[in-house]
């Protein structure tokens, strides 16, 4: 989807809204904090910035982290990568950020200029975020239950790893846990039956209503699911 012209700023524009908390700002400045990589505003044909909302809100954490921090442009800009990332940046020196999570669902709490952004942790960052072991993720990963997507885990793996590690509090293991992904696997495609008529539908808001139907569906399984599982607990009783 295109963004109307008026949604970007030029340089001058970003220098006239941060001036008045930034008296010394400058557009030798923000030129500057471009060529180091901290912030990456888009071009015009002719080759003038295009700066976005989120450019200004980035622009506006790495003058207020220098005034009020005094932190280098090299913690600034590993700040700058966790929130991309969806984390927290690390409050001390030499301690992990930490995944912001809004629920246990995965979901995640925005940040100011990175709401749109993916939850994405390294394997180390993964495994310390969950608890689990090195040896226990690799057995999740064996039985397709976690999946590496790219360099990065996302919101789901945190979800499950997770998870998996307080139900090996109770002596589960991950061998253990095969059929919930199988029956996962079956949900999603009894999901998929339904909201693939919608998507083949004309209209711009086909795949929205196809991701709230997902959505719908997705809930109602797993109450589904968990009555199931109570009800069967209670027959056995």
């Amino acid at each position: 989807m295109s963004v109307p012209a008026r949604a970007y700023l030029s340089i001058g524009e970003v220098l006239g809204k941060l001036r008045s908390e930034f008296p010394d700002i400058t557009i030798s400045k923000i030129r500057f904090l471009e060529s180091e990589g901290l912030i990456e505003p888009q071009r015009t044909p002719s080759g003038y910035r295009k700066f976005t909302g989120g450019d200004l809100e980035r622009l506006r954490y790495v003058l207020e982290a220098q005034r009020d921090q005094y932190l280098p442009l090299r913690v600034i800009k590993e700040n700058l990568d966790a929130l991309d990332r969806g984390l927290q940046p690390a409050s001390t020196p030499g301690a992990s950020p930490k995944p912001r999570m809004a629920s246990i669902d995965g979901e995640l709490a925005p940040s100011h200029f990175a709401g749109e952004s993916d939850l994405r942790l390294s394997r180390s960052e993964l495994l310390e975020s969950s608890n689990l072991k090195e040896e226990q993720l690799s057995e999740l990963e064996s039985y397709g239950l976690v999946a590496i997507r790219g360099r990065y885990y996302d919101a789901d793996s945190l979800s499950i790893c997770r998870t998996v590690s307080e139900i090996a509090a109770f002596g589960i293991e991950a061998r253990h846990l095969r059929s919930f992904k199988s029956a996962a696997d079956r949900e999603v495609g009894l999901v998929e039956q339904v909201i693939t008529p919608i998507l083949r539908q004309k209209g711009s808001d086909a795949k929205a209503r196809a991701e709230e139907v997902s959505n719908e569906l997705a809930s109602l399984s797993v109450k589904l699911h968990a009555a199931l599982v109570r009800a069967g607990l209670h027959r056995a009783k």
